[in-house]
C-alpha cells in the first residue's frame, strides 16, 4: 500500500487504562516503524481523570480531537470513589456515554474467540468452548441508557424508557448482515419480542432485512435463552446481533468463554470515526502493579488497523499475540508460573511485529526492555 499518514486519538483514561494503552501504542509504533507509515499519537483526558483536572469526563478539546481523528483508542474508564457513590452527579462514564452518541458510534462490535492454548483459563470445560468463533454487534447509542429517565413526583418511584425507531436497527442490522455473509453465513437476533414492543420492532425489521442477504441464515432467540446458549453451546453462533442492553450483559458473559476479559478487544463504529477498546474494565486495584494483560487493549489496535484498511498490518498484530500465547509470554492473570510485567508482554509483541523473521528470542532481552521500539 506505501506509506500512511493517520492521526489517532489515544484516551488513556483511568486505573490500568494508561498501562495497557501505552502498549497498544508501542505496537502501533511498532507497525509503523516496520511498514514505514506515519501515526501521529496524541494522549487526551477522558473519565475520572478528566473530571479531576476539569470539572468535566469529557472536556471539550478531548472531544475535539476525537472528532479530527481518523480514529480513537481507549484505555478503560472508572473509578472507585464514583462508583461507590451513586449520589455524584458528574461520573466518569457519563463521559463515555456522551463521547458515542457525539460521534455517532451506534455499533459495538465484539469478537469472542477461544484460543486452543488458553482453553483451560476458562471457567467452562473445554469439550463446550473449543472452536468458539463468534462476533457480537451491540447497539450502542439507542434504547434504555439513552432514553427518558427520572423519579415520580413523590420520589418513591423511577423509570427509565427503551425506545428504538427503525432506522436504528437498519444501519446496524446491515453491518452485521454483512459481516455473517463474510464469515459463516449465519445470524442470531437476540430479542424479548415476547415481552417488549421495541423488541418487536427489532424482529420486524431483521425479517424484512432477510431478502437483501439471502446467503444468511438468520435464526431469532430471547435473551434469556440466548443468555443460556451462550453457556451451554457457544459453538453454535457465528454473528449475534441485539439492542444496547442486552448486548452489554451477553457480551460480557461471552467474554469467560476465552478465559480473560483480558483478552478481548471491541470496536465502535459510526459513520466516519470509529473507537477502538479493550472490553475490560479499568481494574483500579490492579493499577501500577504492572500485572495488567496488555492483550486485548493490543487486539483491539489490530481492529484499529484493519477500520484504516492495513489489513496486513492487523494481521501481522494477531500473529504476534498468538506467539505470544504460545511462548507463555503472559502477565498473571494467565499464568501465575511465568509472571512476565504488562511492559514485557508488550514489548515482545512490539519486536516480534518489528522483525517477525527473527524466530530465536532472547526473552532476557525482552525482560530488560533490549529492543528498539521501548
Amino acid at each position: 500500500m506505501g506509506m500512511v499518514s493517520k492521526k489517532i486519538a489515544v484516551l488513556p483514561g483511568d486505573g490500568i487504562g494508561p498501562e495497557v494503552c501505552r502498549q497498544a501504542v508501542k505496537v502501533l509504533q511498532a507497525v509503523a516503524e516496520r511498514f514505514g507509515h506515519r501515526f501521529e499519537m496524541r494522549n487526551h483526558l477522558m473519565g475520572a481523570c478528566a473530571i479531576d483536572a476539569t470539572g468535566d469526563p469529557l472536556p471539550e478539546a478531548t472531544l475535539t480531537a476525537c472528532r479530527e481523528a481518523d480514529a480513537v483508542l481507549l484505555g478503560a474508564i472508572g473509578d472507585p470513589k464514583y462508583d461507590n457513590d451513586p449520589s455524584a452527579k458528574v461520573r466518569p462514564e457519563q463521559g463515555l456515554l456522551r463521547l458515542r452518541k457525539s460521534l455517532g458510534l451506534y455499533a459495538n462490535i465484539r469478537p469472542v474467540t477461544a484460543y486452543d492454548v488458553l482453553l483451560n483459563h476458562s471457567p467452562l470445560k473445554r469439550e463446550r468452548i473449543q472452536g468458539t468463533d463468534m462476533v457480537i454487534f451491540r447497539e450502542l447509542t439507542g434504547g434504555i441508557y439513552f432514553g427518558e429517565k427520572g423519579r415520580t413526583a413523590d420520589g418513591t418511584g423511577a423509570y427509565d424508557h427503551c425506545t428504538y425507531s427503525r432506522d436504528e436497527i437498519l444501519r446496524i442490522a446491515h453491518l452485521a448482515f454483512k459481516a455473517a455473509a463474510g464469515r459463516r453465513q449465519k445470524l442470531t437476533l437476540v430479542d424479548k419480542a415476547n415481552v417488549l414492543e421495541t423488541s418487536r420492532l427489532w424482529r420486524e425489521v431483521v425479517r424484512e432485512m432477510t431478502a437483501q442477504y439471502p446467503e444468511v441464515s438468520v435464526d431469532y432467540l430471547f435473551v434469556d435463552n440466548a443468555a443460556m446458549q451462550i453457556i451451554l453451546n457457544p459453538t453454535q453462533f457465528d454473528v449475534i446481533l441485539t439492542e444496547n442492553m442486552f448486548g452489554d450483559i451477553i457480551s460480557d458473559e461471552a467474554s469467560v468463554i476465552a478465559g480473560s476479559m483480558g483478552l478481548l478487544p471491541s470496536a465502535s463504529v459510526g459513520a466516519e470515526v470509529a473507537l477502538f477498546e479493550p472490553i475490560h474494565g479499568s481494574y483500579p486495584q490492579a493499577k501500577g502493579k504492572g500485572i495488567a494483560n496488555p492483550i486485548a487493549a493490543i487486539l483491539s489496535a489490530a481492529m484499529l488497523l484493519e477500520h484504516l484498511d492495513l489489513n496486513t498490518e492487523a494481521a501481522i498484530v494477531r500473529e504476534a499475540v498468538d506467539e505470544a500465547l504460545h511462548n507463555g509470554i503472559l502477565t498473571q492473570e494467565l499464568s501465575p508460573n511465568a509472571p512476565y510485567s504488562t511492559e514485557e508482554v508488550g514489548s515482545y509483541i512490539a519486536f516480534w511485529i518489528a522483525d517477525s523473521n527473527e524466530k530465536q528470542w532472547n526473552k532476557n532481552n525482552v525482560e530488560i526492555g533490549a529492543s528498539t521500539i521501548i
